[in-house]
């Protein structure tokens, strides 16, 4: 412990003075009062022993590294300082020295140890003062704003003065009631005569604005199928008129089978359409030859592939649109696949099977019976020997036995009769419930039936296309290879009309959904021919260019939702909306019956 004032050390043998915290120098005998020996609370001095390894019982102070202590100062000796220490707190007098040590005034002894309260702490608490600071004051005010003052004020019109009435005299008109008498049998003849008058029959007010042109609306493409030089090979519309899908594959020369492809939709109703950017894009490893959306299911789209397979995707999931297919089995086509159609079941008009066509000479129907697997409902084979022989035809090719089917078209007033077009260049009138089995070796899980009943006269080449009338029971349309297009009835062999339209490929032709005497056709050369019967049996009203270097266009789909638009695809990977005229979507009145008429005219 250090207390203010001096303290000495013994050390070498002797002691040695050194100066306290805070004490005055200890060398100065003015300021030193003397040692104090014994209790040294509050004192200015302590000697505190240290042992001593010298066995010298005398010690020198001038021996041993420390310098001579004062001479002025008297300390006594060792053994004046041992007696007046008295003994430590709980100690008594020590043993002398053990053996083996030599005697001397100091020995070692272990104390214990001293607590010394702390004044320091107290006196910095009485001495602690509270102190605060303030910032200075803020100012605040208030502010208040009035509105401006308002005023109501009320005009008051002159009161108004009471009409009074005049009744016309009966006797005004000298002759208006015996004019009346004498007209009234008349009068009412006419209205009887309006009320069954049959002239205004499925005309409907258009509001739209009149359009008196044929106008592009949208050029849709997708750039990566383009730079594989895909074309494209059909097009349909979904069940709200909405969304456009087309299928990428080839028609031309080219190793078709090894060549993948796509089929995209583009919604036309979505905010800031990308034309160069489908909606949904399906990648397909092999070529997609045709496309059909399901007629109520807007997603929904089955596809026939080159390799004679059969899909239906689901378009809103994009990154899994597979939902079924038919697989590779002893079913599936062995050719391409050119159409394919959704056709009502018989028992559930909500219910759809899937109908596809094929060179291989097969008609397949299709159902849903299992998660991702379409099976085989029935199916129907056409042979050579089976064709119905009441036109003359071409000779089949020796070994020849199946009839190569290209297209497809089933009736809007009895859904089991359908058109086929064939390789051949002959149509024919087949229907699903014949019961007649197919003369055939194809292998088939089920018993294949032979559809034909009744063969039209041919085309000069293979038919590509055919449309049955939305409006007339007995008409379809045919297209094909030689240019031309004929309209039949199926009440005959030869067709009612043949209009050539180009001296190239015909691909497609479709009946107009709203006009019965409307048809288009997509010709070989880059255009696109919309008929008006009403107008011209032989000559286009409008001829639309669908590619400036006259590239084919291969397919083209009316819109039955948005009846004023047109969609068409073409070799050039290019798909384009045409919004048409007023023309061809309001229907003149009586124009059922005058097709009726020149159905009637031309057969007779």
């Amino acid at each position: 412990m250090e207390t203010p004032g001096r303290r000495a050390r013994l050390n070498s043998g002797g002691w040695r003075w050194g100066k306290s915290r805070g004490g005055e120098n200890p060398r100065r005998p003015d300021s030193d009062p003397g040692p104090h020996l014994g209790p040294c609370p509050g004192s200015s001095l302590c000697l505190l022993p240290l042992p001593h390894p010298d066995p010298d019982p005398e010690p020198s102070l001038d021996s041993g590294p420390f310098p001579a202590p004062d001479p002025d100062l008297d300390f006594g000796t060792g053994s004046d300082l041992i007696p007046n220490l008295g003994p430590g707190p709980g100690t008594g007098p020590g043993p002398g020295p053990g053996p083996g040590q030599a005697p001397g005034m100091l020995r070692d002894e272990t104390l214990d140890g001293a607590t010394v309260p702390s004044l320091w702490r107290g006196s910095l608490e009485i001495r602690s003062e509270p102190k605060s600071c303030q910032t200075a004051s803020i100012s605040t005010s208030e502010d208040a704003c009035q509105a401006v003052e308002q005023v109501d004020a009320e005009v008051q019109t002159d009161p108004p003065s009471p009409v009074a009435l005049q009744y016309a005299s009966q006797q005004d008109i000298p002759g208006l009631a015996s004019f009346l008498h004498r007209v009234e049998n008349l009068i009412i003849r006419e209205l009887d005569k309006n009320w069954q008058s049959h002239a205004f029959d499925g005309f409907e007010v258009n509001w739209a604005e009149q359009q008196q042109t044929v106008t592009c609306q949208h050029t849709l493409c997708y750039p990566l199928a383009q730079a594989q030089k895909l074309q494209v090979t059909s097009v349909s519309w979904n069940a709200t008129g909405s969304v456009v899908a087309c299928s990428y594959g080839r028609l031309d020369d080219g190793d078709w089978s090894t060549e993948k492809s796509f089929v995209c939709t583009w919604n036309l109703d979505r905010r800031g359409l990308n034309p160069r950017q489908p909606s949904a894009v399906v990648e397909v490893p092999s070529s997609v030859m045709c496309l059909s959306f399901h007629p109520t299911q807007p997603s929904h789209i089955a596809g026939g592939l080159y390799s004679g397979e059969v899909i239906v995707w689901d378009m809103s999931r994009p990154e899994d649109s597979l939902l079924w297919r038919t697989g590779m089995t002893d079913d599936t086509h062995t050719d391409p696949v050119y159409q394919v159609a959704w056709l009502p079941e018989p028992q559930h008009s909500h219910r759809f099977q899937l109908l596809s066509v094929s060179t291989d000479g097969k008609v397949l129907m299709w159902q849903a019976a299992s998660p991702g697997q379409l099976h085989l409902t029935e199916g129907f084979a056409l042979v050579v020997q089976q064709i119905p022989r009441n036109t003359k035809l071409k000779k089949p090719t020796r070994g020849e036995t199946e009839v190569g089917v290209t297209a497809l078209a089933f009736s809007s007033f009895d859904p089991s009769l359908f058109i086929l077009g064939t390789e051949g260049g002959f149509p024919l009138k087949c229907s699903t419930a014949v019961e007649v089995a197919a003369l055939t070796r194809i292998p088939s899980s089920l018993p294949l039936r032979a559809p034909a009943q009744f063969t039209f006269s041919p085309h000069g080449g293979p038919i590509y296309s055919v449309s049955c009338s939305p409006f007339h029971r007995n008409l379809f349309l045919s297209a094909g290879t030689d240019g031309h297009i004929h309209l039949y009835s199926m009440l005959q062999a030869q067709p009612l009309t043949s209009l050539q339209l180009s001296h190239k490929y015909l691909f497609s032709v479709r009946w107009s959904p709203v006009r019965p005497l409307v048809f288009a056709a997509a010709s070989g050369e880059g255009d696109i021919q919309l008929f008006d019967l009403r107008k011209s049996s032989q000559k286009p009203t409008v001829s639309i260019k669908q590619t400036p270097d006259e590239s084919p266009v291969y397919c083209l789909e009316f819109n039955l939702q948005q009846t004023q638009l047109l969609a068409a695809g073409d070799a050039k990977g290019v798909v384009k909306i045409w919004q048409l005229s007023t023309e061809f979507t309001e229907q003149a009145p009586r124009e059922t019956e005058d097709l009726d008429q020149l159905a009637t005219e031309v057969a007779g």
